[in-house]
């Protein structure tokens, strides 16, 4: 595919980067040269300096064979017109970036779609709908529902009191067809294991699994179920009103924000939360907010360092549940090692919804977090080779694993026996550079 970015910011960045380690030719354009000749230099991209408000840049940019074009600048109104301009210069698909949530109502959408813009996307409110998921399940590093909750992706880090650790995949949950060990993120290293592979202190590792499984990934797991009525926030950003707005009513929250601007405009916003004007980081004024109290501290500030620091400060008073947005990638492993908890990433979350619009409608991406596997979800056809033999039998590229498949609306979790039928959902571990051969085994 010939993909066309217009946004060298954070996001078209690290998408930039992404996609470029999949047979696509990706093309960058901004108006900021540095940007993007740092990116052409170092990865396989092209680039091109100039405007996606200027026809002549935007053909510059071979947009008018292009069969994706995204724009992500920081400007609503600059995305929403380059995709227009875009798909009336022969671009085939076009995704903007947004900060507004009416437009992603379904009869907006359509309207956008009938001006050229074929797909809205909104980081901030993807972000939220995370954080709103890791607060309802207290004990996980990510969980992810696919198809409802047909299926569920879980990670969690294992210490060395769990049941679990110490145990081959195999024998992990012998005699259970409705767990599986999927990946496993060791160190620095991602493995897609074997059954014979052993968990250990330490590891971040992924379950696939039904509702019925859940409670037991749990257990042996080593966690116990924190039940989150109370919430701290700090830092009064775009996508902590959104969590808010996301939380169940049985929950209250608290936020801490030092501007006191940003802190008025919150109480303008919403009334489901107490608004302090202060700084998070300040002891004094988290021991006189009572912090010990709280079940839950999430650190929305603009500054990764700032919210890992946050949490780890909210731990040693015995927060059990700590949320941290770190955007800066470098910091992601050692806010992992300093077991801060969860971590939120709009640019890895932003990632995983326009890769849905890569692999097609049948299709559905999620990244994970703490490790360089993406889950897809792709339906097989009536002839697909995927569904030949059973999965022992056949011949599938290294570095993934069938984790699952949804027949009928019902989750089935994977085995080598799984025989996968024509109409399937199935579920893929796999890193990004082999989703093009995946999808060739759907087709």
């Amino acid at each position: 595919m010939k993909i066309v970015i217009a946004g060298a910011g954070d996001v078209g960045t690290y998408l930039a980067k992404m996609l470029s380690k999949e047979n696509h030719t990706i093309i960058v354009l901004d108006e900021q040269a540095e940007k993007i000749k740092a990116l052409e230099t170092n990865y396989d991209i092209l680039s091109v300096t100039g405007s996606p408000l200027s026809l002549e840049d935007l053909r510059e940019a071979q947009v008018t064979s292009a069969d994706l074009f995204v724009a992500v600048t920081p400007q609503d109104s600059t995305n929403i017109t380059a995709c227009l301009l875009a798909t009336n210069l022969g671009a085939k698909k076009t995704l903007a970036r947004t900060d507004k949530q009416e437009y992603l109502l379904p009869k907006n959408s359509e309207f956008f779609k009938s001006i050229g813009v074929d797909s809205l996307i909104f980081p901030e409110m993807l972000a939220a709908r995370e954080i709103s998921d890791a607060l309802k399940k207290g004990w996980v590093r990510q969980y992810i529902e696919l198809s409802d909750g047909a299926l569920t992706v879980i990670a969690a880090k294992i210490h060395k009191n769990a049941p679990i650790c110490g145990l081959a995949l195999k024998d992990a949950f012998r005699g259970n067809n409705i767990v599986r060990t999927v990946v496993v993120r060791r160190g620095e290293n991602t493995l897609v294991p074997s059954g014979n592979d052993l968990i250990l202190d330490g590891d971040i590792v992924y379950f696939i699994t039904t509702k019925d499984g859940i409670d037991e990934v749990r257990q042996k797991s080593g966690k116990e179920n924190i039940h989150i009525n109370e919430v701290m926030f700090m830092g009064a950003s775009r996508v902590c009103i959104k969590a808010i707005e996301g939380l169940p009513s049985s929950m209250s929250c608290k936020v801490i924000e030092k501007d006191i601007d940003k802190a008025n405009r919150l109480l303008g916003l919403t009334d489901r939360a107490l608004v302090i004007n202060g700084d998070g980081r300040d002891i004094a004024l988290l021991k006189e907010e009572e912090i010990s109290s709280y079940d839950a501290f999430v650190a929305l500030t603009g500054n990764s360092e700032t919210n890992i620091l946050a949490c780890l400060m909210a731990k040693s008073y015995g927060v059990r549940r700590t949320i941290a947005e770190v955007e800066n990638f470098d910091y992601i492993a050692m806010a992992e090692n300093l077991d801060i908890g969860a971590i939120i990433n709009k640019k890895i979350i932003t990632a995983s919804h326009i890769y849905q619009m890569i692999l097609g409608g049948n299709s559905t991406v999620n990244c994970l977090t703490f490790a360089d596997v993406e889950v897809v979800e792709l339906t097989a056809g009536e002839k697909s080779s995927i569904c030949k033999a059973p999965l022992m039998e056949l011949r599938l590229p290294s570095n993934m694993t069938i984790g699952g498949v949804i027949r009928d609306g019902q989750g089935i979790v994977a085995v080598g026996s799984t025989h996968i039928k024509p109409g399937d959902k199935v579920i893929v571990f796999c890193g990004i550079e082999n989703i093009d051969k995946i999808k060739k085994l759907f087709k």
